[in-house]
């Protein structure tokens, strides 16, 4: 007879209380994610109330979304103000509100940069969002289907120009196969587990290469890669994980 496995969600294991969230779609009307700032300041209310302390906002830049630097720090400058007011906002409707054990959510503003042609101008030319408060990490992507031409080539152009590579969400490159997973590791690329993934968020290949890799100890960050409210409620609170999968996420950043 098998022995009993606890399950658990994300929410209830509390296994994202003080966490960060590296990765996700909630600066609003600049790509396929959030269209509405007050869709923004929902999902942050829902953040808060998990537990999560620091969330980086990660928009797309790549060839078919050619977000510039300026446009996203005005728009995140905006929900920055918006933040501040909607906690304003609260703490008088509910005095001693942080008291009662939930901290201000530290927003910070990074991007996902696709590997094309774009990145490597604007790598070039400096003119990028680094993820991290150091600075020197750069969360970075590939098509699902096929690699960019000189994938290998490019990620060691990132670290020669001071970065560490950050590759979301390697579980759902159909490319990818072991043997790539293991040359990322071996040449210091991190890589940043999607949430959703463990819990058949993108079907259930995505999910077992998730588990394969989070046996192995290959992953470095956790993110959401929210892009609507409901894909973050069913995945935070309506799956459930198995206990040991849950002590493996919490070795990640």
């Amino acid at each position: 007879m098998w022995p009993f496995c606890k399950r658990y969600s994300y929410t209830n294991s509390g296994v994202l209380r003080g966490a960060t969230d590296w990765h996700c779609h909630l600066l609003p009307g600049v790509d396929d994610g959030i269209q509405r700032i007050e869709d923004t300041l929902t999902l942050l209310h829902l953040y808060q109330q998990v537990g999560f302390s620091h969330v980086w906002f990660t928009p797309h830049v790549m060839e078919d979304t050619p977000n510039t630097l300026p446009v996203l720090r005005e728009r995140f400058a905006e929900v920055q103000e918006a933040w501040a007011a909607e906690l304003r906002r609260v703490g008088c409707e509910q005095p001693g509100h942080e008291q009662a054990g939930v901290p201000s959510l530290q927003l910070h503003l990074a991007a996902e940069n696709m590997l094309d042609n774009l990145f490597e101008e604007r790598l070039e030319a400096g003119e990028l969002l680094p993820l991290g408060t150091e600075g020197d990490q750069l969360l970075v992507e590939t098509s699902y289907y096929n690699p960019p031409f000189d994938l290998w080539g490019i990620l060691e152009k990132v670290q020669a120009a001071g970065y560490h590579p950050v590759l979301a969400h390697p579980e759902r490159y159909l490319y990818m196969t072991e043997r790539d997973y293991e040359r990322l590791h071996q040449m210091g690329v991190r890589l940043q587990l999607n949430l959703p993934s463990l819990v058949g968020g993108y079907g259930p290949e995505a999910k077992a290469r998730a588990q394969r890799l989070l046996s192995l100890d290959y992953y470095s960050f956790k993110g959401s890669d929210t892009h609507r409210i409901k894909q973050f409620e069913a995945t935070i609170s309506e799956c459930v994980l198995k206990e040991s999968c849950l002590k493996q996420i919490t070795k990640l950043q």
